[in-house]
């Protein structure tokens, strides 16, 4: 098994790039966050994770061990190969991930391009009792009944997923189930100083 490479970035695709080792180039599918960070010639070591397949030898990698870890828990689920896998963590952060397990929110995986309800749902209850909350973790509230329609608003405002949920997080547990009081509250987090 692969279990890191480490080398030069010699191109960048949509969703791989080609890392280059003593003259070998191995195409590895990243997330998107790793895309678009690298940079042409740039020194690059991924935690790499091999997909083997009756005709296919896939090589996957990650930013962080962490983040490895996640992809193999996700493609575990039923209905979730590699590929879906890694658009969900393109989307969400492995931190966005743990919180939307750990708080029952399926809704969050749901707003993933390519998750289906069914397929959130069946994501939480496979992790929830893998992902163990971690130190530091800031307890997850419970989901309120608007906030679905909350993180729709949100995302209809342009906001990725992963901002959209760090902003629901924001909101007050005693808050109002009313929406538009929850989004004025959400849109808050947005004005904070860096």
């Amino acid at each position: 098994m692969i279990a890191s490479l480490s080398g030069r970035v010699a191109h960048i695709g949509e969703s791989s790039l080609t890392l280059e080792l003593s003259g070998v180039g191995f195409k590895v599918s990243v997330p998107r966050g790793v895309l678009d960070e690298a940079q042409i010639g740039q020194s690059l070591s991924l935690h790499t994770y091999l997909v083997v397949r009756e005709n296919e030898l896939s090589l996957y990698g990650f930013p962080s061990p962490e983040a490895r870890d996640t992809f193999t828990m996700l493609i575990g689920v039923e209905r979730v190969g590699p590929k879906l896998a890694l658009a969900i963590l393109s989307a969400l952060s492995v931190g966005s991930l743990r919180a939307a397990v750990l708080g029952g929110q399926s809704a969050v995986l749901g707003k993933v391009p390519g998750v289906g309800s069914k397929t959130a749902q069946k994501i939480v209850l496979h992790l929830a009792d893998r992902i163990l909350p971690m130190e530091g973790d800031v307890p997850v509230p419970a989901a309120q009944p608007a906030d679905g329609d909350l993180l729709d608003a949100l995302l209809a405002l342009g906001y990725s997923v992963v901002e959209a949920q760090a902003a629901l997080q924001s909101v007050p547990a005693d808050a109002s189930d009313d929406v538009e009081e929850r989004l004025k509250l959400a849109l808050r987090y947005f004005k904070r100083p860096a």
